[in-house]
Formats: structure tokens, sequence, C-alpha cells
């Protein structure tokens, strides 16, 4: 199911007595990608740049497998030499205190404040999982957990060991976790003494607290993938912008319905600035003169994966403004570049490319290229982008807003700041990714990703993989995954098809939504298209085809093995949906199921509906007739583990050969180091079982 984007909500928790993991060193036997190689990977995840010095504050995760645990470092670097790097010490949230070098992040919880080596902790600021601070660095933001229900332990104090849990409402559960708190933002005042009249800090203080939502259960940052981007300081300090879906139980479980709110530091009240829209409104942003406010909006209740579209409103005059109207595609993320401009980044025809806008919608294209951009920071003409794709991981780009565009097509250059995994590049042979326009049943085009495998010889047959996306309505771009690596599956000597299905977003809007309300439907039929198409190529080998997926590429899975027709040699379904019936009302966000399924299957009158329950995986065990690897984790609380547990005992009750693979303490994905292994090297073996006899 479709996720937002993951930015900064969570730090990293002290391990007490244990030493941080530093950059793992590894040789590579054989020149192809390894689970291991791919697990000693450094993962770059935000960088900051400073206006006053020009320093890069960046942060890279290091991982463990033999400890099965990670450490995030944050690195200080000068861009203008090389990338020096100027200190190194382990945190996370970096963020420019403003005052000449001075940078505040968290370490286990805690608010640090650090220049040169000098590391001062602020008092008062513990338990935090993320802040903001204010423009005159006065105040601060912090996101704490907030207890929002009554414990076992409260009501019965003499069962202290009782571990059973207790709810009378809906969202009891969401994403991984029984909800019985919430992230909630505190005003906080700052209080810094200096040595002297000098710019060196003494001491660093909380002083009063106010909770913006005191005496509420709900959320800001919402759950479970909100971070700071939704909230906001405005200009002149006396005002805070605030994302909350001011909703409980039943009426948060069925709505998306969130909204941006105006916190008044002098009055101390909210005011509601997106009550006349329906759908999601997040990740408010002041203009820097504070004249506009941007945020990103969803027009429609209840549905997750409409478009999301970057909003700007005159604050004196009240008008609002479309400003990505010509996109017909989400915006994913965006930055002010001064009082009148902004940038931002959206996925089209499955590469994810940086924009510049105006608060007229004149929109301009500044990049091109193979690649995903992501932002990072806007440092006066400079933009700092996270840049990856199908064949590299995160690195660190530059783009200047002053340069004179030198490509054909009249884009910008990316500058290449870091090469976090060189080490690793320099030892294997990484894998060809080329597009591919198939014709659909219904004669529309179709992008597709062919992912050759390492030395490829057009003059042998390969087996070949048809990979099916989740989301449902996420986009197959140039993303790069540790865990649906594309290197990593094509270094088994396949080939992998990737294609950009009915129901992805990044070719129009109409084109994303044609899958809600018809899983079973054209969908499917682009998948079929995908790799029959593809076969007609004298390198493929027809008789060893694969078919993998997970979320809803493993309800994809699910059904494709009743409907395959002898297509498919071995299938591997992860997370996915096989009794749409039981998702229905096990799923915690019933927005989704309400809208993708079309309504509930005990509405016996609706269309849609019974047709979605009527093409439930489930229902066509009767025609598998294939192997299939089953694997789920049992802390997924969108798709529950029963669903792998179901159809793995519906293949082996059919005398299919299966497996299946449960992590207990893993939720939709896989994240610990040892789990990630296991899961490469099952994946590989089932694969190589089956197709390569």
């Amino acid at each position: 199911m479709a996720a937002m984007t993951l930015v900064g909500v969570s730090c990293q928790k002290a391990e007490e007595g244990k030493a941080p993991i530093t950059k793992p060193q590894i040789t590579i036997e054989g020149g192809r990608l390894t689970p291991e190689g791919l697990w000693a990977m450094g993962r770059i995840g935000s960088v900051k740049s400073d206006i006053e010095t020009g320093l890069l504050a960046y942060t890279v995760s290091y991982y463990s497998v033999e400890e099965n645990r990670s450490t995030t470092w944050i690195r200080i670097c000068n861009p203008f030499e090389d990338m020096k790097v100027c200190d190194e010490f382990v945190g996370s949230e970096p963020a420019w205190f403003g005052c000449s070098g001075w940078l505040a992040y968290i370490r286990g919880g805690q608010l640090y404040l650090r220049r040169d080596n000098d590391e001062i902790k602020v008092e008062g600021a513990e338990d935090v999982e993320g802040f903001l601070l204010s423009p005159m660095r006065d105040k601060v933001i912090l996101i704490k957990q907030v207890k929002t229900v009554q414990t076992t332990a409260d009501k019965y104090p003499d069962l202290p060991l009782a571990t059973g849990h207790m709810h009378e409402d809906l969202m009891y559960k969401h994403w991984d976790e029984w909800t019985e708190t919430a992230p909630q933002p505190f005003v906080c005042n700052l209080e810094i003494t200096y040595h002297g009249e000098g710019e060196r800090i003494k001491t660093a203080k909380i002083g009063e607290q106010v909770n913006i939502l005191e005496g509420t259960a709900f959320e800001s940052p919402m759950k479970p993938f909100g971070g700071i981007e939704q909230l906001a300081w405005n200009p002149n300090n006396e005002e805070i912008a605030y994302t909350c879906r001011k909703k409980t139980g039943l009426e948060y479980a069925v709505s998306t319905n969130s909204d941006i709110y105006l916190y008044d530091l002098q009055t101390g009240r909210s005011k509601n600035m997106t009550e006349d829209n329906k759908g999601y409104d997040t990740n408010p942003s002041y203009s820097p003169d504070g004249k506009w406010i941007a945020w990103q909006s969803m027009a429609r209740d209840g549905y997750e994966s409409d478009e999301n579209r970057l909003m700007a409103m005159n604050l004196e005059t009240g008008e609002k403004r479309f400003l990505s109207r010509i996109m017909d595609t989400n915006v994913d993320e965006y930055a002010w570049l001064d009082d009148t401009s902004l940038v931002f980044t959206a996925c089209w025809h499955a590469t994810v490319q940086l924009y510049k806008v105006d608060l007229n919608g004149w929109t301009t294209k500044l990049t091109d290229g193979q690649h995903d951009l992501g932002l990072g920071d806007v440092c006066d003409h400079y933009v700092y982008i996270l840049g990856h794709s199908m064949r590299q991981a995160n690195e660190i780009y530059c783009v200047d807003l002053n340069e004179t565009p030198n490509t054909p097509d009249g884009f910008l250059s990316l500058q290449q700041m870091t090469h976090e995994n060189d080490n690793i590049y320099d030892q294997i042979e990484r894998s060809t990714v080329v597009p591919r326009w198939q014709k659909t049943t219904d004669g529309k085009d179709m992008l597709t990703w062919i992912i050759y495998p390492p030395h490829f010889d057009p003059n042998k047959k390969y087996p070949t993989i048809l990979y099916c996306e989740g989301g449902p309505q996420s986009p197959v771009s140039q993303f790069w995954s540790f865990r649906w690596n594309f290197m990593m599956m094509s270094a088994g000597d396949y080939i992998i098809v990737a294609p950009n299905r009915r129901g992805l977003p990044g070719f129009g809007m109409a084109w994303n939504e044609e899958i809600s309300g018809d899983y079973s439907g054209q969908c499917m039929k682009d998948y079929f298209t995908a790799i029959d198409e593809f076969c007609n190529e004298p390198y493929v080998d027809k008789d060893h085809l694969g078919c993998v997926g997970a979320s809803f590429g493993g309800f994809s899975v699910y059904w494709i093995a009743g409907h395959h027709d002898g297509r498919f040699k071995a299938f591997i379904a992860h997370d996915g949906i096989f009794n749409l019936e039981m998702q229905y009302l096990e799923t915690e966000e019933k927005w989704f199921a309400n809208w993708d399924m079309g309504g509930a299957y005990w509405e016996k009158d609706n269309v849609i509906a019974q047709r979605t329950f009527a093409n439930s995986p489930h229902k066509f065990v009767d025609k598998w007739d294939t192997p299939i690897l089953c694997i789920h984790g049992e802390k997924d609380y969108r798709i529950l583990a029963n669903q792998a547990m179901a159809a793995f005992d519906a293949a082996k009750m059919r005398g299919v050969p299966a497996e299946l693979l449960i992590f207990p303490d893993e939720n939709h994905w896989v994240l610990k180091p040892q789990n990630g292994i296991l899961w490469q090297r099952e994946f590989r073996g089932w694969l190589d079982r089956w197709l390569k006899d």
C-alpha cells in the first residue's frame, strides 16, 4: 500500500555499552553484488547546508550483520574543498543552529548542540523524536510521544505482568505497533548562555514547554511516516503551521482528511487553514518573507493516492493557488527558493526530476536523466539533491541554479558530491537498465524497465523474472531498494522485467487511477503484456519464467498464480493479500480498503465491491500448480501475516511445492541485517531451485 515519504521522524536510540558501527570493509568475490555487499553499503539519509559557513552536514548509516544493528553518523564537510570532512560523530536529524557553525542534532533521544568537537547537551530536551528550531533560534518545537490510552497496567495495577491489550475503538493498531501513544509538538523556549561576549555556547536548556495538542489523542506529525516536515515556523517567530488529522478511532480509520493549522504563539489558539479541502493536507512551509504559505494537498477524502498537489496561499488575502496544475502527477517534495518561487521533485515517465515553479504556476523542468532525485536542502542558488537509480544507492549531488544549462536539451547538470559506496561498485559488474515501451491490450503505451544481468550475452538464454510493484500506486521509477534490489536480482543471471502497469503515477492521473476498484482488471493484463511481449526476444528462456512481488505485488503474485496458464515456473509473494474479505477487516487504515476495494463485501448491491471480492486470489487456488514461496512479517499490521500462512497452507493442501518464511520481528518491511541476509538467500535459492534445472 502506498506510503508517504519518511523524513526525519525517528532518532537512533543510544546502545549502552556498545561501540558505534563504522564503515564495514568487505571483499566481494566473483564480481557480482552479494547480500553481504548490499548490507555493507553506507546509506546516506539527509543533507543540510549552513548559509553562514557553506558547510554541509549529512547523515550516513552503517550496518553490522554480525551484531544485527546499525549506527547513524553525522558528517560535516566543506563542499568547496572536495567535501573535506571537518567533523564526524554519532547522531541524527542534523539542523544548523544558525550562529557560526553550531549544529543541532539528536542522539539517543537527547537534543545536542555541537561545533568543532565542542558538544553541548540541551538540558530538558530528552525523549525527543524530532525538532524544529525557530528562525530566531530562541525557541524550538520538540516532538515527543504522549500517552493517549489507558493501558492494562493502568487499569489493573495488581496485574503488572498481564500482556493483554484492551481497546474499544478502531485504530488500535497502526503499521507495526499497538496505538497507545501519539507524537505531539511541544513549543519550548531555548535558553542559551555564552562564554563572555564570544560565540562559544556555554549552556543550553529548555524552558517552558507548551503542548500544542494538550489533552487530545491527535498526532502531529501523523503516523506512521510523517516527520518534522509536517510543521513549520513563520519567519517572524510568532506562528507555527502544523499538520494534523483531528480524528480518533473509527473516524480516523475511515478518513484521510488532515488539515494545516496555524497556531498563534501569543494567543495559544489554532486556526484551520484548509478546512474546505476534504483530503490530505500536509507539509506546510512559509515563504522567506512570510507572505505566502505552501503545502501539499489531495482533494478527495479516503483516497491516499490522489494527486498530491503543490498549493500556496496568500496569508494577507486568503487567495489559494494550485501551483502544480500543469504536471498531471504528484509533487513528491518541495522547498522555497525565494519569496516568489519554489523547487520540487516529481515523477514523470518513471524517473524523478527537479522542477522550478513560480507563484503563477509557471513551471520549468531543471534536470533530466535516468535517475530519481530527492530534495536535500536549498542554500542560496545551490540545490542539494539526494540522487539514486536502480544501479546506485543515494549519493549527494548539487544543482547550481546560476549555471548556464549545458545539455543538448537545456537542462542543468548534477555535480556529484559524495562517493560513499565506490568501494563496493569498484568490485562488481553492475547490471544494465534499459527502458522499453510496450503496447498494452487496450492500445496504450507502457514503459517497462528491463534489467539485464552482468556480462549479458545476447547469444545465451536467460531465465526471466516479472517484477510486480506494490503500493499499489507507487511508481516503478529509478528507485534503489536494499531489499527489492534489481542489481541483486539480476546478479544471479536473471533478466528482470519491471513494468509501470496501470495504477502507477508518472503517466497522468487517468493511468494512475485505473487500478482503484479493479485489482484484477487491466493492471493484470498489463503484467501479462510485459512478460509476453519481452519473451519474443531470443535470449529469454520462456520455459523458465518467475514472478515476484511485495504488498500489492504480493497480491498480484497470488492472483497470477491462479490465472497464468502455465507461463511461470516459480512464484515469490512477500506481505501480499491472499484473502480480500479478511484483508478488508484486518487492515488498520479502513479508508484504503474502502477506496481500493470499492466498499465492504457485505454490500451485495455494490457492483464494484462485489467484483473485487469475487476476484480474491484465495478463490482460484484450485488452479494453483506452480511452486510458491510465501514471506511475511508478524509485526505487519497493514497486511496481517495470516495471509501468507493461509496461502502457504492452501498450496500444501493442493499438493503444490511451497515454502513459508515468517519473520516474527519484522513489519511490512524487513529491516534487521540478519533477517535481510536471510531474505536475500531464500529469495535467490527459491528462484535457482525452480528456474535453473
